[in-house]
């Protein structure tokens, strides 16, 4: 099973990125994924998550500017994100879990927001 975090990448402060996480070795739908991050000299925190039925939940700071998806055929899970500040850089890492299955974490992809 693996869990493969991609899209990072430098950009300016008020632009876009899309990540990837794209999974291999379980149905994304059979899961709850989320979306983590940890910035810098700081702990990991969480980001959005989008649960089996297609219910997505975000950090209250970040409604309105992230949006997590899912592509069932594609077996991959997304994050938008619009409207990027510096603090937003981090090492932003997926995550899928369920009841009575294990927990994957995918490795990092790093998102690096200028100013």
């Amino acid at each position: 099973v693996q869990l493969q975090a991609s899209g990072g990448g430098l950009v300016q402060a008020g632009g876009s990125l899309s990540l990837s996480c794209a999974a291999f070795g379980i149905d994304v739908q059979l899961y709850n994924v989320f979306w983590y991050r940890q910035p810098p000299m700081n702990q990991r925190e969480l980001v959005a998550s989008i649960n089996k039925k297609g219910t997505t939940d975000y950090t209250d700071t970040l409604k309105g500017r992230f949006t997590i998806s899912r592509d069932s055929a594609k077996n991959t899970v997304y994050l938008q994100m619009n409207s990027l500040k510096p603090e937003d850089t981090a090492l932003y890492f997926c995550k899928a879990s369920s009841p009575g299955r294990p927990t994957y974490w995918g490795r990092g992809t790093l998102v690096t927001v200028s100013s």
